[in-house]
This record gives structure tokens, C-alpha cells and sequence, in this order.
């Protein structure tokens, strides 16, 4: 019975420590050094505590010094031997700062990634967030990544893509997440990959509707999807998408500035859509001779778009329809009207 009482003493006592631990934070000063501050066991740090210590000290000093190549080896070693210590979150970021000055974009990321993987609760999450946000930015608009330091390598726009993935996967409702997916779109835009485009920016539009870059997100949607449309002869699901979307747009922001731009697209594209329904009524007008199918696209041409051009064109090609058809098949194509009402039959019984 004392055992198992003195068992659960240790751990309550334990159990108690540990957010104090937690709690504690490293402070630098050029005189002192690092030292801890806050924190029920901020003195009890131990002899391997002292040596990850002085490890801290050295790198510390190293980086005021404009050191950084040592000073990185120094703070991986606190990383890798004293892993569990209150110096490893605070070696990592340092690590991350270095690697970010000499411009060695993706180290700076993986280890800024380190943290929030091992620490999720940190204080610095959200500066962490945000400083990989720049870093996948730079990377996207072109930025070379320096090979130990030094060495300029090629721009790496796929990267930034990239990272710009895993900023969403570690804070996908975080301010930046909205930020982060209109970027991938223009990241994929500028690839030249229109469909994983489309992707990232109806993710936007669904996952964060309530965004300020939501508008934006529609107008590029229907922008993306009228830059997919080859021409009347073409399958036309694009121009229908870029037309519902462009009309979301004016719908649901009327006061926007780029209403005008939307308008203007949806115009071209219900353009675009009518001449398609013509290109078929022709078609079926001139090539096969069936009035029928010529009529329904020719009517479907003007229903998309009654006050334009090519709904004259549809309307003066009906009436070619209508003269053709009372030429060639006086009996069955001509109206109703014209007709002389047929007498009925009469049956007399007797």
C-alpha cells in the first residue's frame, strides 16, 4: 500500500513538472549567454543539460561572429544528441535563421517544418508559418537556392509549389492558407498547368469562402477555364464553366471593380457558345439536309445570347431553313397556318 502511494506521489510530482518545463523559455544575452527563465525545473538541468548548454553558448557565438557554417554544426549537434532537451526547439530555429541568410531555401524550410512537427504548441507557430510562406514566395518567383552557402543553383518553381502544399497540410485555416492556394494556382498558371490551377482555386472558393480572396478566386476560375476553350468546333464544357463562373462573380460581388473584365468574358464566351450551336446547325443544314437538328441548334444559338451578332446569323439562317424546307418538302415542312384545314369524315348510319 506505501509503495503504490509513494508510486502515485511520483507521479503527480512528475506530472506537474512537466508543464512547468514546458513552460520555461531560453533568453540570450552576450554576457550571460543562454540561460533559462521561468519554469519549476528552469535549474535542474543536469549534466547533459550543461553540455547542451555550452554547445548553445559556442554556435551563439559562432553566429555573432558571422560564422554560420560552424555555428550550423554546432546547433545540429545539440539536435541530435540532447533531442529531448529545452535547447532543441531553440537549435532548430537558429538552424532555420542560418540556413534562411545563405539563401539555403529548403533546409531553412524542413527545419522551420521540424518544429512545428515536434512542437506544435509553440509560441513562434504562426512567425513560422509566416516565414515559410516567404520562403516558398521566393521560391516561386524565382529564387535560387545556394548549395552549402555559396554555390547559386537554378530556380526551382515546382518547389515553391511545394512548400506552399505542406504550409497548407501544418495550418490549413491559417491566414496564409487562402494566400497559399491562390499561389499554387499561380504557380501552376505559370507552369503552364491549367488543371491542377482550376484545382487549387476551387479549393480556395470551398475551403475559405468567407476569404477577402475569394472574388479573386472566381474570376481567375472563369478566366482559367475561358484560356481552355479552342473554338466553336470544340467540346465547349469549358465555356460552359467559364460562363457559370463568371456569372457567380458578377452575382455575388456586383460591387467588385473587375466586374466590368467579367462581363467582358462572359460576353466572349457566350459568344464562343452560340457559334458553337450554329457550327452544328450548319452542319446538319448543309451537310445532311435535316431541318429538324438544324432548327434546334440555330434556336439554341439565339437562347444563349439573343442580343448579339450571331444570334442575327441564326436567325437569317432559319429562314433559309424554312425556304429550303417549303421547297423541297412542300407537303410536310410548311406551317401549319398555310395549310387548308382538312374536312373531317362524316359516317351516316341507317
Amino acid at each position: 500500500m506505501f509503495c503504490r502511494l509513494t508510486f502515485c506521489l511520483l507521479v503527480t510530482l512528475v506530472t506537474l513538472a512537466i508543464p512547468s518545463q514546458l513552460s520555461a523559455e531560453l533568453a540570450w544575452s552576450p554576457d550571460t549567454g543562454w540561460r533559462i527563465e521561468g519554469g519549476a525545473l528552469s535549474g535542474l538541468t543536469g549534466l547533459g543539460g550543461r553540455n547542451a548548454l555550452d554547445l548553445m553558448n559556442k554556435a551563439r557565438e559562432k553566429e555573432e561572429k558571422g560564422n554560420y557554417s560552424s555555428a550550423l554544426k554546432t546547433y545540429k549537434k545539440v539536435i541530435k544528441k540532447y533531442n529531448t532537451s529545452i535547447y532543441t526547439p531553440e537549435a532548430l530555429y537558429r538552424s532555420s535563421k542560418l540556413y534562411l541568410k545563405r539563401k539555403q531555401y529548403a533546409k531553412s524550410f524542413d527545419a522551420f517544418s521540424q518544429i512545428i512537427t515536434r512542437y506544435p504548441n509553440t509560441p513562434r507557430f504562426n512567425e513560422i508559418i509566416g516565414e515559410q510562406y516567404r520562403i516558398a514566395s521566393a521560391l516561386l518567383d524565382g529564387a535560387r537556392t545556394y548549395y552549402w552557402g555559396w554555390m547559386p543553383g537554378l530556380p526551382d518553381r515546382p518547389k515553391g509549389i511545394e512548400q506552399f502544399e505542406r504550409i497548407l497540410l501544418a495550418a490549413p485555416y491559417s491566414d496564409y492558407a487562402p494566400l497559399a492556394l491562390m499561389n499554387i494556382a499561380r504557380g501552376y498558371q505559370r507552369l503552364h498547368n491549367d488543371i491542377f490551377a482550376i484545382d487549387a482555386l476551387d479549393r480556395m472558393i470551398n475551403n475559405h469562402p468567407q476569404s477577402l480572396l475569394s472574388s479573386d478566386a472566381y474570376l481567375k476560375l472563369a478566366q482559367t477555364h475561358a484560356s481552355l476553350v479552342q473554338g466553336p468546333q470544340y467540346d465547349q464544357a469549358a465555356t460552359q464553366e467559364a460562363i457559370t463562373y463568371f456569372q457567380d462573380f458578377m452575382i455575388l460581388f456586383p460591387g467588385n471593380p473587375n466586374v466590368a473584365a467579367a462581363e467582358t468574358g462572359l460576353a466572349d464566351m457566350r459568344t464562343m457558345m452560340a457559334r458553337s450551336k450554329i457550327t452544328m446547325a450548319d452542319f446538319y443544314f448543309y451537310k445532311r439536309d435535316n431541318f429538324t437538328a438544324a432548327r434546334v441548334f440555330y434556336n439554341e444559338a439565339i437562347t444563349v445570347y439573343p442580343d448579339s451578332d450571331v444570334a442575327d446569323i441564326a436567325r437569317e439562317r432559319l429562314r433559309e431553313v424554312k425556304a429550303k424546307a417549303a421547297k423541297l418538302l412542300p407537303e410536310t415542312e410548311s406551317d401549319d397556318s398555310e395549310k387548308a384545314p382538312k374536312k373531317k369524315k362524316r359516317f351516316f348510319f341507317f
